[in-house]
């Protein structure tokens, strides 16, 4: 099978579900910067090993990998279907806090903004949650005209708290210090 099909040349895109829709379509466009999300989740963990994190952060690229399916379906049963298939529910939000809190007890509390940088993975890191921010933003606008399950954005703000808190971590380990603003 060849990775190109020339089925896209005319600027369309098919759905997972079957539809084709424009390539600048809301919907192309949230899981689009999802995928992205996920690419620079996968840039982080290249910057070279560090446990815990890295489980952390494969956990959450196969999240993605299914949150990019679900925006990808128009047919909303299917999009369950993913949901459901994925574990994106309650418990898998609770996971992402406990991690969230898992890191908060790692660092020194927080006494001013931080200034994205440090070492590679920390700066991979902040870039990751502004993209994930970027997703978060599109998928809000999606779910104006599109109906999605509100555990979509919830999993997404939640992920950008954890991508912050792993940045510092990140630090952190490496004895790199916060620049504050």
């Amino acid at each position: 099978m060849k990775i190109y099909t020339k089925t896209g040349d005319a600027g369309t895109t098919g759905l997972f579900g079957g539809g084709r829709v424009s390539k600048d379509d809301a919907r192309v466009d949230a899981y689009g910067d999802v995928d992205e999300l996920n690419a620079v989740l996968g840039a982080a963990r290249a910057t070279g090993p560090m446990p815990r994190v890295d489980e952390v952060l494969v956990a959450v690229q196969r999240d993605l990998f299914a949150i990019g399916a679900l925006l990808a379906t128009p047919d909303t049963e299917k999009m369950h279907a993913q949901l459901a298939k994925a574990r994106i529910d309650d418990a898998r939000i609770t996971e992402l806090e406990r991690a969230i809190d898992a890191c908060d007890n790692e660092l020194e509390p927080l006494k001013a903004f931080i200034i994205p940088g440090g070492t590679p993975k920390a700066a991979e890191l902040h870039v990751a949650r502004t993209v994930c921010r970027r997703a978060e933003r599109k998928v809000v606008h999606l779910q104006q005209s599109v109906e999605l399950p509100k555990l979509v954005v919830v999993y997404l703000n939640r992920l950008s708290d954890l991508l912050f808190s792993l940045a510092r971590v990140a630090n952190k380990r490496a004895g790199a210090g916060e620049v504050t603003w």
